[in-house]
């Protein structure tokens, strides 16, 4: 089932470790198809390399698991990405990883502040990448405690734990998201240490949402 899904969760789950995003079976990637309303789901503790399509899971939104080709067991975090798919039904595409910058943040419990215009395109509503309660992991405690923070952003971080990106379009937008958490987390980070600890100065929710394509760029159709 749902073949074409699988095999891209296996490419962005392999390209998430490669660049460091999700080292040593961490993290965890969930798709959900359009057309049924299945979900794909990265399995439990696999190393990524040896990751295949007929590995991956595929499961309702009751977390009742339709299909296992391999036998293997659905991430435990999984009703962490069920919740989300819950209250964003806009969601397509959920990417979960430990970071080393944005967990660390996490760990401290501190939102991470839009220090540069590009956060423009990961939708924060309020300006910022939250963090979301602790709850501890594969548990409907943990489920239940990103709700109010992916009702803010598509990036959020959970608290002593990493983070999480959201997208309504593909899983290569939610991994892009995830990897610019990671970005920004360690340039707040190298600020935070040029500046003493001195927070540095962070751009308005109304200053990101002014954003648009620049129109005086022209087209050979437009007249």
């Amino acid at each position: 089932m749902l073949e074409s899904l699988k095999k891209e969760l296996c490419e962005i789950a392999k390209r998430a470790q490669h660049d460091g995003l999700c080292k040593h079976k961490s993290g965890n990637f969930s798709i959900r198809d359009a057309e049924t309303g299945f979900l794909v789901v990265s399995p439990t503790s696999l190393d990524r390399d040896l990751l295949t399509p007929r590995d991956v899971v595929v499961m309702n939104l009751d977390a009742h698991v339709v299909e296992n080709e391999s036998g293997l067991r659905p991430t435990s975090e999984v009703l962490m990405h069920l919740e989300i798919y819950k209250e964003r039904p806009e969601a397509v595409a959920i990417v979960h990883t430990h970071s080393a910058y944005a967990t660390s943040f996490a760990l401290l419990n501190k939102p991470i502040p839009a220090i540069v215009y590009e956060v423009a395109n990961l939708g924060l509503s309020r300006a910022r990448i939250p963090v979301a309660p602790y709850g501890r992991p594969g548990t409907p405690e943990l489920a239940a405690s990103v709700r109010q923070a992916v009702r803010e952003a598509d990036c959020v971080l959970l608290e002593k734990h990493g983070a999480v990106a959201v997208d309504s379009r593909n899983l290569y937008e939610a991994y892009l998201k995830a990897a610019y958490i990671e970005e920004l987390a360690q340039l707040y980070h190298q600020a935070l240490t040029a500046n003493g600890g001195v927070e540095p100065e962070s751009f308005a929710t109304e200053e990101l949402q002014k954003w648009a394509y620049p129109a005086e760029i022209t087209f050979p159709n437009q007249h």
